[in-house]
């Protein structure tokens, strides 16, 4: 049964306005699937390059490509054949009608590099995250606030649509939709070790010119363990057995592929002392907690990580709403030389959102008096508060709230 997704609303207003769209995200999110959908009784042609036959032919004739698979046409893996662009370009130009080219690819970078060289100006770029816990139980995508009134008016709209232990179950499986639950947990491990080799390790191979997919292979463990803190090179480098430089590059490459996400500090010149180093997460906390080997979701939840693993499961629902809501936004966190920090900031037109992320379901409510260091830096302060496990929204202070992680 298909599962409808947040971001097709985005997705169909971009394919009404430019004549090319790409589809980028991590392997195994929905793209294909979310685009086979939404062409439904269009005539819309499909292609697949992983097909090695179709591959072929877009890399040896790119113009008897789309003879073959005339626009309208979606295009998946794009990546492995960039000498597709030239001739979108010329088909584009050609075209009074927007939609034409649906594409979609997994590796980020490259993708992107080849887009600005040929198709600038003429194409509209989304990303798709993974399933977030509001589409696997079908709860409507509205927009994000933070003040007690629209959080109570949220919950009454859509109720509190998940327990704990169902917080701890979507951590656990994680964000791809065709990855097993709890009940099959025995296929869990050959589902993740099928998923590394016959995609990530294949495309890091392929893309990052990596040599040693073992050395890389532990790299991306250590990477797992330290979810939700700041970046180090240095102990990466040294718990894979690599240099510091090589460690940059294959982290690099994981960014680009959408499997691990960099949060930025946060940049505004009237606080001073900020750390310039990032923090670390994963895209899938599925694959993380397969990385560092927590059997089950109960274990997860109560172990030494799960503040961790909690932290960055509201990192990404936030970034999944706000992808498919928000026009602009920014995500950043705080931290002076003191140690102080804010787990969020969400700078949304001229307002910052300060935001704590405490797994508990009654946080202390002085921690929000951290906040105080946006407001005393004389920069817009909007609602925030403390994204928990709270039974339903509770008042803090007059700007602050206990946001409960399900209604996100």
């Amino acid at each position: 049964m298909y599962i409808s997704r947040i971001a097709e609303k985005k997705f169909s207003a971009l394919s009404s306005f430019f004549k090319v769209v790409l589809l980028t995200g991590p392997r195994q999110v929905g793209k294909t699937t979310m685009l086979r959908h939404l062409a439904q009784s269009t005539g819309r042609t499909y292609a697949t390059l992983d097909d090695p036959a179709a591959q072929h032919l877009a890399k040896e004739d790119p113009v008897g490509f789309f003879q073959n698979y005339p626009p309208p046409v979606l295009v998946d893996e794009v990546q492995y054949a960039p000498e597709l662009f030239p001739v979108i370009k010329l088909l584009a130009d050609r075209s009074d009608h927007p939609g034409q080219f649906w594409l979609t690819g997994s590796q980020h970078y490259a993708m992107l590099r080849n887009v600005q060289e040929s198709l600038a100006g003429r194409i509209g770029i989304m990303s798709l995250a993974g399933m977030t816990q509001g589409e696997r139980q079908q709860i409507p995508l509205s927009d994000l606030e933070f003040g007690l009134d629209a959080l109570r008016q949220r919950t009454q709209t859509h109720g509190m649509h998940s327990s704990a232990g169902q917080v701890a179950e979507h951590i656990w499986r994680g964000v791809m939709p065709g990855a097993p639950d709890s009940a099959a947990a025995d296929m869990r491990s050959f589902f993740f070790e099928s998923y590394l080799q016959s995609y990530l390790m294949r495309d890091i191979a392929q893309l990052g010119n990596v040599q040693s997919l073992g050395q890389f292979a532990d790299f991306m463990a250590a990477c797992a363990a330290l979810i939700s803190q700041q970046l180090n090179l240095t102990n990466l480098a040294q718990a894979a057995g690599i240099s510091v430089p090589t460690a940059r590059k294959w982290l690099d490459l994981l960014v680009g592929m959408g499997i691990v996400y960099l949060l930025r500090p946060f940049a505004g010149s009237t606080l001073k002392r900020l750390t310039k180093r990032p923090k670390l997460y994963f895209t899938d906390t599925g694959l993380a907690a397969y990385l560092t080997a927590w059997p089950t979701p109960d274990t997860l939840w109560k172990g030494a990580m799960s503040g961790a693993f909690f932290e960055n499961y509201v990192l990404m629902e936030l970034l999944a709403n706000l992808n498919a809501s928000s026009p602009a936004f920014t995500l950043s966190y705080y931290r002076d030389g003191h140690g102080k920090e804010i787990d969020l900031v969400l700078e949304r037109g001229r307002l910052l959102h300060p935001l704590e992320i405490k797994q508990s379901a009654a946080p202390r409510r002085q921690e929000v008096r951290k906040f105080e260091l946006i407001e005393r830096s004389g920069l817009e302060r909007g609602s925030g508060g403390i994204i928990c496990m709270a039974p339903e929204p509770m008042y803090i202070s007059e700007q602050d709230s206990f946001i409960p992680a399900p209604i996100l």
